[in-house]
């Protein structure tokens, strides 16, 4: 059975510290990431990766390093600030969610106090044009009332006239 974790990463037994077996509960990838450097030779420990523009090649650049633990300081140092880094962004991520989260319940609260207001403003606006239609109504009939008054003194002035002409006849 082969393995899907490369060869080349993982280190090779030592006398008297032989790799752990797979029956654990760790995996290869978790072995991997623990820390390595008492099982391993210096010549065997993992070697950072330099780039740079000239051709001189990536091993020549390690075997001229003065320090070679010097990386390593260096490489945990990186790792606890890219550790740092991923706490605060984690914290960042979750303070970022709160504050959507609270925007989100305050446009919700900001809503249902705006569609009870509109229930309102509407209900106001039904009462006031039931006040309206009623007052027209009223209006309508008050001015049909208004005409028949009108035409019976208009009526009863003709009738007064004809009586005072036919009494001073």
């Amino acid at each position: 059975m082969t393995s899907l974790f490369p060869a080349s990463i993982l280190p090779e037994p030592m006398a008297g510290f032989p790799l752990p077996s797979f029956e654990t509960t760790f995996t290869p990838w978790d072995y991997y990431n623990l820390d390595l450097e008492f099982m391993m030779p210096s010549h065997l420990s993992p070697q950072p990766v330099i780039l740079g523009s000239s051709k001189e090649s990536v091993q020549d650049r390690v075997n001229s390093s003065p320090n070679v633990q010097k990386p390593t300081a260096e490489a945990s140092i990186v790792d606890e600030r890219k550790q740092r880094r991923k706490i605060s962004n984690r914290d960042s991520a979750r303070r970022s969610r709160m504050r959507k989260q609270k925007h989100l319940e305050t446009l919700r609260n900001q809503v249902n106090r705006l569609r009870i207001e509109n229930m309102q403003l509407t209900n106001k606006l039904r009462f006031a044009l039931d006040r309206c239609y009623k007052v027209r109504t009223d209006n309508d009939r008050l001015m049909s009332e208004h005409t028949m008054l009108q035409q019976k003194l208009h009526y009863l002035v003709q009738v007064m006239l004809l009586q005072k002409q036919h009494q001073s006849h």
